[in-house]
């Protein structure tokens, strides 16, 4: 049970940060120069001096750790399916929020589609653990 509640912990982190650290990258293409190698100088730049930026990725970054932990204890038939399909969910519902719209009918039916087959999923494994 700590390790589903651990998955879902990693789809909260990745899905929740992935629209913000969209969102706060936009401006990166506004950056012109007249090189390459100073068009990506000034790219890493603008990354790595925006917090808006990089206090997400970090978040999201800790949901990788998370991830990889919980890969220690959890079978991959799992753990796979659990933490990216509710990725979805979760960027789903974050993007709606952050552009001020509710979801569309289609997301709304994909979302439940994706949470009905990932309680399957669960409910499919609990049933295999205890024969």
């Amino acid at each position: 049970m700590l390790n589903t509640c651990a998955l879902i912990g990693v789809g909260a982190l990745w899905g929740l940060t992935n629209p913000i650290i969209k969102k706060n990258s936009v401006a990166i293409k506004e950056i012109k120069a007249n090189s390459a190698i100073t068009q990506f100088c000034l790219e890493i730049k603008y990354l790595l001096t925006h917090l808006g930026y990089i206090a997400p990725l970090i978040v999201n970054q800790l949901g990788s750790v998370l991830y990889f932990l919980t890969l220690q204890n959890v079978d991959l038939t799992l753990s796979v399916p659990l933490a990216n399909s509710l990725t979805f969910i979760f960027t789903a519902v974050a993007g709606s929020y952050l552009e001020e719209k509710l979801p569309t009918k289609k997301v709304v039916a994909g979302s439940a589609f994706i949470l009905f087959g990932t309680i399957l999923c669960c409910y499919d494994k609990q049933l295999t653990d205890h024969l």
